[in-house]
């Protein structure tokens, strides 16, 4: 039974195909999820709404506790740790993660940041060992075959690959950058934009999304292990 993990990190509550205002990245994990449910009804679904319900920034003590070995932990390290711990069991859970992120002035939103600080764990998401010849660090998920999947949204356009603003993106590649870091590397994204300008562009970049969520649902279905595009 695969399962996914389907995080929404947009600051608005809705959807923009059920509410005014409402949000295009939730709208496509929404697609997403419905379309691969559909072709795997047996998928375990685990929701993260850190749009909503963020995760608090890392501070100092989470530092200290999160840098401290697991046996040494006092019980207020523990608690301080506590949500991290939560959202790592999530992901390490999961084979498919689907994250709906926001371009927020040209990268992803506060809440998703402190999302992937929480997630991003020395003895859990990534080894580290100053001894260790080479390179310090190393990713602990590298072998786990796990695809991240990021559906995006924009205001402006122009920001995909050889766009003429691809320079201003820093939202799936400062993802990508993240995710690697912990051996997830297999990564594919659909975005909108337009979203500033509410016309007919708008609307045809929405068409044109959900169709290549649909087509991406289908190629990961007969390919699961496929390299990243």
């Amino acid at each position: 039974m695969t399962t996914l993990l389907h995080i929404d990190a947009s600051a608005r509550p809705g959807r923009s195909d059920i509410a005014p205002h409402g949000s295009h990245t939730r709208r496509l994990t929404a697609r997403f999820l419905q379309a691969w449910t559909a072709l795997h009804p047996g998928t375990k679904v685990i929701y993260r709404d850190v749009g909503q319900e963020p995760p608090a920034p890392v501070t100092g003590r989470w530092i200290h506790a999160a840098f401290t070995p697991e046996h040494a932990r006092e019980p207020w390290m523990r608690e301080e740790l506590r949500v991290s711990d939560a959202l790592v069991d999530e992901l390490l859970q999961a084979e498919i993660i689907v994250a709906g992120v926001p371009m927020y002035n040209f990268g992803p939103p506060a809440q998703f940041k402190a999302y992937i600080d929480n997630i991003v764990r020395a003895g859990r998401t990534f080894g580290f060992d100053r001894s260790r010849e080479g390179d310090p660090y190393w990713p602990l998920l590298a072998d786990a075959g796990k695809r991240l999947v990021i559906l995006s949204a924009r205001g402006d356009y122009g920001y995909q690959r050889g766009g003429r603003i691809e320079d201003r993106n820093h939202v799936e590649p400062s993802i990508r950058t993240a995710f690697a870091y912990i051996g997830v590397t297999d990564v594919h994204g659909v975005a909108v934009e337009y979203d500033e300008f509410a016309d007919a562009r708008l609307a045809n970049s929405i068409r044109e999304a959900e169709a290549a969520v649909d087509a991406l649902v289908y190629r990961l279905s007969l390919a699961p292990m496929e390299a990243a595009c």
